[in-house]
This record gives structure tokens, sequence and C-alpha cells, in this order.
């Protein structure tokens, strides 16, 4: 028998001699013919999807040895870059069922419609009756909308449906679907009016249009309700959201003029906007426009910058009057801005970053230029899946 050590990065279990072994935790025992003996890390999964559907990778691990993989995965990517693995604070974990945004697949076949996540590296749908990581009132719309969907889906079709809780209710947003005669288009409105939908947008091929919207939908963001573009980004979990943001304002401190670079619909914006400057660069057109005209009704000191910064990253004048930068890149990281970035007369560098691989190689970068990494704080929003978020904090290394 060979005791499981650590798990992977795909979330399979490593025991001492270097065997991988699928669905094991950390403690157990693996004998020759790789049956398991459970250890103390070992759960019994809540849903009877795992470890099928592709949402969930680990719901065989307690938290403590979730929180360890976690941990492991920023470790393993700072060794990936020969950098030494600062101080990793405990991960802070959003709590089952608080997922307030999902992106589901469905497919029509017969008579029938599936709907659900993809099974893990594959195109075939799980067909969800149960979720222990959406909010209940996400999955409380799954069963009606695959209901809707028998109607609108030719046979063998797919179609992709976009789930998101707002201020005003959920957002549901479909993709390759196609609403032909009046019939469907009144199936449409009265789906919206049923279940009192915020929003109901369809993407015919052309675009996503709103079919049902009586008021514009928004997100509250420290108090200022800021418009949501349809399908726009929106930070997993709230309880996930507020942890990165608590991170984020005790890297950057008392700092008076702010860059927060790849700033969204203003997740970070808003709340440093309370007491600094601040300038908010965002490269997608309708997340900028949202962003300035709810900073233009905020009262904030808050000046909004549409610009893509992997084609023109600030430069080294532009960053000059700035004592702090905040970045949140999409998973490719930052590597066009990390050059001018490491030379920034800057003090401080808050880096939240959804990939540990490029932001492990952006690290490396601002290391190389006279920084060090005081901290960093993993948020496991995207509970039992493989998926790390986290938030790091930069300083001038004396």
């Amino acid at each position: 028998m060979s005791e499981v050590i650590r798990l992977a990065a795909r979330g399979d279990g490593i025991t001492a001699d270097g065997r991988t072994v699928a669905l094991a935790a950390p403690g157990d025992m693996v004998s020759n013919t790789a049956d398991i003996l459970p250890g103390p890390h070992h759960v019994d999964p809540p849903c009877r999807h795992f470890p099928r559907c592709g949402g969930c990778q680990l719901q065989h691990v307690d938290d403590t040895a979730y929180s360890e993989y976690l941990i492991d995965r920023v470790s393993g990517a700072l060794a990936s870059q020969k950098l030494a693995v600062p101080d990793i604070r405990r991960p802070h974990l959003s709590p089952p069922r608080t997922r307030r945004r999902a992106s589901l697949s469905a497919e029509r076949i017969g008579k029938r419609v599936v709907l659900g996540f993809n099974e893990e590296v594959s195109h075939h749908i799980v067909d969800m009756r149960e979720c222990h990581i959406l909010l209940p009132e996400l999955f409380a719309l799954v069963d009606p909308i695959r209901v809707l969907l028998a109607t609108l889906l030719k046979p063998r079709t797919r179609a992709s449906v976009f789930l998101a809780m707002t201020d005003q209710g959920i957002d549901v947003a479909l993709d390759d679907v196609t609403v032909e005669g009046l019939a469907a288009h009144e199936a449409l409105i009265n789906f919206a009016q049923t279940y009192k939908l915020a929003r109901l947008a369809v993407d015919e091929g052309y675009g996503s249009e709103p079919r049902w919207e009586p008021e514009p939908v928004t997100v509250t963001l420290d108090g200022v309700a800021v418009g949501l573009p349809i399908k726009s980004f929106l930070q997993a979990t709230a309880d996930g959201s507020a942890a990165l943001t608590n991170a984020v304002q005790e890297v950057v401190g008392d700092c008076s003029m702010i860059a927060d670079l790849f700033a969204g619909v203003g997740t970070f914006a808003f709340p440093l906007a309370r007491k600094a400057k601040l300038l908010a660069v965002e490269g997608a057109r309708d997340p900028a426009l949202a962003l300035q005209v709810a900073a233009n009704h905020s009262g904030r000191q808050l000046a909004v910058e549409h610009r893509d910064l992997f084609r023109r990253p600030l430069s080294l004048a532009e960053l000059a009057r700035f004592d702090a930068i905040v970045l949140d890149p999409p998973r490719a990281g930052a590597k066009e801005q990390i050059p001018d970035l490491a030379r920034a007369a800057a003090t401080r560098i808050a880096y939240v970053s959804c990939n540990p691989a490029t932001f492990a190689r952006d690290a490396r970068g601002l290391i190389d230029g006279g920084w060090q990494i005081d901290w960093i704080q993993p948020v496991g929003q995207f509970r039992w899946s493989t998926h790390v978020e986290l938030a790091a904090a930069f300083s001038r290394a004396n």
C-alpha cells in the first residue's frame, strides 16, 4: 500500500512512489491494484453527478485538503519560475451554493433537452438534476430553461446558457438559439415574465440582443449600481469578490493616486475611489462604458479610460503619477504591461489573478525589476474545482 501525499494540478492523488490515482485524497492508502482505502481527508461527495460533471473535480476531499491544494498550485507555479515562495495565507473558500454566475451547455436529443456543465475534457453534457455550487435561485431556473429550449432547439442542435444574479434578479442569455415566428417570441416573453427575469437576451448568430429587460440591469459595487452588459465578467461569488476586494484594499493602504488596470465594471475601482483618486482602464467597450456612466453618477474621484492594455499598455511616463497599481488581467496575464510596470515609481502593486501560471510568469518580471512579493491570498471562489484565484501584494524590495 502507498500513501497519497498530495493532489496534482488536475486533482488526481499522487502517491509517495509517484503514482497518479484518480479520486484519491491526501492520506488515502492505495493498493497495487489501485484500490483506495479512504484516509482522514476523504469525504463522500455531496452531488450525484460527481465525478462526471466538469463543474467540480474535488468534491471527494475535505476543506483542509482543498485549501492545501490551492496553496500547492500557487507555490508550484512560483517554483516553476524559480521564485522563492512568500507568505501564502490560508485560502478563503466560498461556501457551497453561492456561485452567482454560470455558463451551461444544452442539447436537444429527440424530444428532450439536456442542460448542464460538460463532462471533464469532453463535449458530453451532464444533464443537471442537482447542483451544490450554484445559488439556489439559479439552479431553480435550470428545469424551466430546459422546457423552454425544447420549444426552440431543433433535434441534435446545441446552445449555450449564461446565468447571472443581478440587482433586479436573474439575467439569462441564450446563444445559438433561433427564435422563429410569433409563437416563439411570445414564449420567450411569457417565460421572462413568469420567472421574473431581470433580462432575457438571445444571440441568433449576430450578437446578443435583449428580448426582455423591463429596467436596466445592474450590479451594486460598494453601494454604486453599475450597468451589467450581457455576459459581462462578474466575480463568481459575492463572498469571493469581497475577499479579493479586502485583500486589494489592504495592499494599497493609504495610497492617494491609484491606477486600476483591467478594471472590468469596477469591482475594485469603486471601493478604492472612496478615499483615493483613481484611473480605471478597461479594454472591453461595453464594461468600460458601463463603468464610465456609473462613475459619472458616483460622486467619486474616478476617471475611466477605454484602452486595450495588450496592444497599448500604459507607458512608464503614464504610470509615473500613481503610487499604487491594481491589476486583474484575464487568464493570459499582463505580459505586455509588466516591463514598464516593473520600472514604475509606484510603491505598491496589488495583482489579482485567476491563473497561477501566468501570475508567476508576471511576478518573475516584476521581481527582476526590483519588486518583492509580501504575501499571497488564495481565494477558492470556484469551490471543489481546480480553478485558483489569488490576490498578491508587491512592494519595492529593500
